[in-house]
């Protein structure tokens, strides 16, 4: 695992105008809710094939990161599924944040990990990335005890988070917890004596700094260290967590185990945090692979 600090002008992604506003987001949600699910999705063709025509870096970076993930050479319609794989799981998100599970089919592997966790009480981390819903994850939550769920997101992430939830659904309770703060630290592990379950998405960051190359899809990509250094620092246990799009409205929830809870901290905190990134990179991986089109990082990850 080799380091690197990379200037924030890299992270093309960070810098990309925003093609929204929050009176958008109310009104998309306001339709669709009116709408239902299945003719709201009609909408999503005409506009995944818009983006496709009128984001050329977009979609140079689908081609890439699905010739890796596919094993072969993708063309246009493999990019235009793979627009329309993001345009649907974003929908869903309306329906999944206002409590209209009656859309989808989720199913759940590995939801035992967290009662187990659950029942020894103090919470854990959750470690996702832009891939398929993690709204379709957080409905773990309703299915027993109503387990408490907070979000950890840089700064800036967490300000738009933030507006944007609330756009969507004024009523949710998430927590939103802004990473790199001086009290960043302090507030997760307030919530995590509370026994939340802190979910974070740990495969990028919004400047490009503290981060290291770990090998992922036949080359070197930058992955940032602070979810992982938060892990180190607080002891709980950390689990891997996707909610994987299939298809007509079947998710699936997966949670695998990433670390074990400790008492201490490791004696040799490098090679912790060398195992557990390198372990985190080899799972995702494995996800790209098994369900290419749910990779929803649409710039250069490999630069």
């Amino acid at each position: 695992m080799s380091s690197r600090s990379t200037p924030a002008e890299t992270q093309e992604w960070a810098t990309r105008p925003e093609r929204g506003s929050l009176v958008s987001i109310k009104i998309c949600v306001w339709i669709a809710l009116r709408l239902g699910r299945r003719l709201a999705q009609c909408f999503l063709y005409p506009i995944c094939l818009y983006f496709l025509l009128s984001s050329p870096a977009a979609l140079r970076a689908s081609r890439d990161y699905l010739g890796r993930a596919l094993g072969r050479r993708s063309g246009w319609r493999d990019s235009y599924r793979h627009f329309l794989a993001f345009g649907t799981c974003v929908l869903d998100r309306v329906f999944l944040l206002n409590e209209q599970d009656q859309w989808f089919e989720i199913t759940v592997t590995g939801d035992d990990l967290l009662r187990q966790i659950d029942q020894q009480s103090g919470g854990c981390l959750l470690f996702g990335a832009h891939f398929g819903s993690f709204e379709a994850a957080r409905t773990i939550r309703r299915r027993y005890r109503e387990l408490p769920v907070s979000l950890l997101m840089y700064e800036e992430n967490a300000k738009k988070i933030r507006a944007a939830l609330g756009a969507i659904n004024p009523r949710l309770e998430t927590e939103v917890i802004g990473l790199g703060r001086l009290d960043s630290l302090i507030a997760v592990a307030e919530r995590l004596r509370a026994g939340h379950f802190v979910g974070v998405l740990a495969d990028r960051n919004s400047d490009g700094r503290d981060m290291v190359q770990l090998p992922f899809l036949g080359a070197q990509a930058a992955f940032p260290q602070g979810p992982f250094k938060v892990a180190m620092m607080l002891g709980r246990p950390v689990v891997m967590m996707a909610g994987i799009y299939k298809g007509k409205g079947r998710y699936e929830v997966r949670f695998e185990l990433l670390a074990q809870a400790r008492e201490s901290r490791p004696a040799d905190p490098k090679a912790w945090m060398d195992e557990i990134m390198r372990l985190y990179a080899a799972k995702l991986e494995a996800l790209c692979k098994e369900y290419p089109y749910n990779w929803f990082n649409f710039y250069d990850f490999w630069a």
